[in-house]
């Protein structure tokens, strides 16, 4: 063979032997250490009673300190890798191969369209979508007054004139009240009763181990997200023949808003009546349940922190010497609000509202030194990341942080309470967070307080 061939051939051989040669010195990775368990249940029915029991952070420190900071388990059907810490949560939110994985509960419930489920181009277009309502500054500023009447019908109805008050169930409906007159223009009415109804059994649900037999908890969830799909089906077709006839416009609210995109090349309408109502499912449940949380609690540290709760009334107070009686909040005002914001920020430190995130590897991953098999869940627990963080941080949070100000200007200005439970730190996760009996207050009244007739 001619020298000059051979050379050449030992030159091309030998990077390829090399590289080779080193991957086979290089240990491939290995499963996380830990156990499956139960097909199925694996875990579920461990951490959901640890949660129920608030010994949840303690379920998970265990875990750590027997397996370290990385393991295998199996959550609500599905095999999962348990990561904690700083440097997991950094790699779970900013990785692009690990997208929102709800768990089976969650997305049987939830619906296959939803932005939490979809990947790439198609979750660009409908978080895009959401957005245009969500997170567009000029829309934003006209929520500010819609949700300013709410609070002071709310608190004209359910807390004037009351001795007590149990604070958890009333948030819960006055944040169902703002977010369904939001999204779908529902005002007071049976339709909004029977969607209050459906979204309170959806929520029992949400993190059920998903076993559709008659008497579950998923079962009965199922059923009452068919029936929420079926309203907003039907409010949605009403706003379309609304928006035909000039009766509605692209600002009115969500549905309103997302019918009306339409893409840019072909003029087609940008979403599907499926992708609206799952999405709109989504926001229904996102919007509800975490900002009735955060102010519940708000609430319960502010009856043990008077030095807190009077710079907060500092605050506000001095926000409403410039403005007229009865005349509402404006996005300005909000912005002169940062105390009262850092309240909130410490609240969800201390509480989270979500215990844990659930995304889906799309490929093999490595972390760590363990392999994360392509198909596996990936959850990091008990950080603060209150609304997320990387490309899928929450869509809603300025919603979240508009509802949340406007309630506690008002509060803090009408009423002062304190805590009928002596045991005020104690609380479950039933998967979300609720604090003992529902939190039950002793009220009283401002001089300041508005006698407000309801409507």
């Amino acid at each position: 063979m001619d020298s000059s061939l051979l050379l050449a051939l030992v030159a091309v051989a030998l990077p390829v032997l090399l590289h080779v040669l080193k991957r086979a010195k290089k240990p491939r990775a290995k499963l996380p250490p830990g156990s499956l368990g139960l097909p199925l249940i694996g875990q579920s029915l461990g951490l959901l009673r640890a949660m129920r029991a608030n010994t949840a952070e303690r379920w998970i420190q265990d875990r750590v300190d027997r397996y370290g900071p990385v393991s295998k388990l199996s959550l609500f059907g599905g095999p999962t890798v348990l990561l904690a810490g700083p440097a997991a949560n950094k790699f779970v939110f900013f990785n692009g191969a690990l997208p929102m994985q709800q768990p089976l509960s969650a997305q049987r419930i939830l619906g296959d369209k939803s932005m939490l489920e979809l990947m790439g181009a198609d979750h660009r277009r409908i978080r895009g979508a959401m957005a245009e309502f969500l997170l567009k500054p000029d829309t934003l500023r006209l929520y500010v007054g819609k949700i300013d009447g709410e609070v002071r019908r709310h608190l004209g109805e359910s807390w004037a004139g009351r001795r007590t008050v149990t604070v958890m169930p009333l948030m819960k409906r006055l944040t169902f009240d703002i977010i369904s007159l939001l999204l779908f223009g529902l005002g007071r009415s049976p339709l909004q009763d029977a969607l209050a109804d459906d979204l309170a059994r959806v929520m029992e649900g949400m993190w059920a181990v998903p076993v559709n037999l008659p008497f579950t908890a998923f079962r009965r969830s199922l059923k009452a997200g068919a029936s929420a799909r079926r309203i907003i089906a039907g409010i949605t077709r009403e706003t379309k023949g609304k928006l035909e006839r000039g009766e509605a416009s692209r600002s009115s609210d969500l549905i309103a808003c997302l019918l009306s995109l339409t893409d840019d090349d072909t003029g087609a309408p940008l979403l599907s009546e499926e992708e609206i109502v799952d999405n709109s499912i989504v926001a229904l449940v996102a919007g509800h349940d975490t900002s009735s949380i955060l102010m519940t609690f708000m609430i319960r540290h502010l009856a043990g922190d008077l030095d807190t709760l009077a710079a907060m009334v500092r605050e506000h107070e001095e926000i409403a010497k410039s403005k007229d009686d009865g005349e509402a909040l404006t996005w300005d005002d909000l912005a002169k609000m940062k105390f009262t914001w850092r309240v909130a920020l410490e609240t969800l430190r201390l509480v989270p509202p979500i215990f844990g995130n659930f995304r889906r590897a799309t490929q093999d991953l490595e972390f760590d030194g363990y392999l994360i098999p392509k198909g596996w869940q990936s959850a990091p627990p008990c950080s603060f990341v209150a609304f997320g963080a990387g490309p899928r941080i929450c869509v809603g949070m300025e919603l979240a942080k508009i509802e949340t100000l406007v309630t506690m200007h008002y509060l803090v200005r009408w009423f002062r309470w304190k805590l009928c439970c002596k045991a005020e730190d104690t609380f479950a996760r039933d998967p979300m967070p609720s604090p003992l009996h529902g939190l039950p207050i002793e009220l009283e009244h401002k001089a300041s307080t508005p006698v407000i007739v309801a409507s």
